[in-house]
């Protein structure tokens, strides 16, 4: 699969010294989309085609109607227009269902399919989210991008060495992509230095958090809290993708 590249951004995140660079740069990413989404895209032609055709998940629904106190009109006119779209598949979809008695009833369609075989009709007319669709495309290009900032450049070699290294979904994520950027002593080197860091640094995380839930004892209460004052944050983080706390890469969004 070809991606394309641009390392400017995965720079800017490492600067952050955050536990994870593409978090870092994932939830900025986010910001960006929902802000563009409740700007000039409200009245795009093709933007709105897409949001008509996709609509938002729930959590992109929620950043939307909250991100910078809303933009309820513009949040509006979007959803109106999906409505308006959709409520026609949803008429044909109940049509299609045949009596509640029957085996392909209302009731079964609403309950959470176990298997692709048991989804009903409904159940696709609320699956799809264009935002995410979008930062689908946006993680692997900025997962694409360090892979090729480790292949080409060594002060960012030794710059993520030094770092907290990856998340452990993105390291994941970036173990499973190398293999198609890189080759030899480099895809070794990457794999090496990106299970060293996860492991290192969810024993850090794993001593602070401990100390964390230690300060919690009243004969630990005038003693220093170290780095564990938000180990519980940082932890989440590390774990499951930024989640908790200060939004990171700040800036304007």
């Amino acid at each position: 699969m070809k991606y394309h590249i641009d390392t400017i951004p995965v720079w800017d995140a490492m600067k952050e010294e955050s536990e994870c660079p593409l978090c870092a740069l994932r939830r900025k990413t986010e910001r960006l989309l929902v802000d563009r989404s409740l700007g000039a895209s409200v009245m795009s032609p093709d933007t709105r085609i897409k949001v008509n055709e996709l609509g938002f998940c729930s959590r992109h629904q929620e950043m939307m109607y909250a991100f910078r106190g809303g933009n309820k009109l513009g949040h509006g006119l979007m959803m109106l227009s999906h409505l308006q779209t959709l409520r026609p598949k949803v008429e044909k979809a109940l049509k299609a269902t045949g009596s509640q008695s029957s085996g392909g009833g209302l009731g079964r369609l609403f309950k959470p399919a176990k298997s692709a075989s048991e989804r009903g009709p409904l159940d696709d007319l609320s699956a799809n989210c264009l935002l995410c669709d979008e930062m689908k495309m946006q993680e692997d290009r900025h997962a694409a991008s360090l892979l090729h900032l480790w292949k080409t450049e060594k002060a960012f070699r030794e710059a993520f060495l030094a770092s907290k290294g990856l998340c452990l979904p993105d390291t994941a994520k970036a173990l499973a992509m190398a293999p198609e950027l890189l080759s030899g002593d480099t895809l070794d080197s990457f794999t090496k230095a990106a299970k060293d860091l996860l492991n290192a640094n969810l024993k850090r995380l794993e001593e602070e958090l401990e100390w964390f839930t230690l300060k919690f004892d009243y004969r630990n209460a005038e003693k220093p809290w170290g780095d564990s004052r938000d180990a519980l944050e940082r932890t989440v983080n590390k774990l499951r993708g930024w989640t908790l706390g200060p939004e990171p890469m700040q800036d304007n969004v």
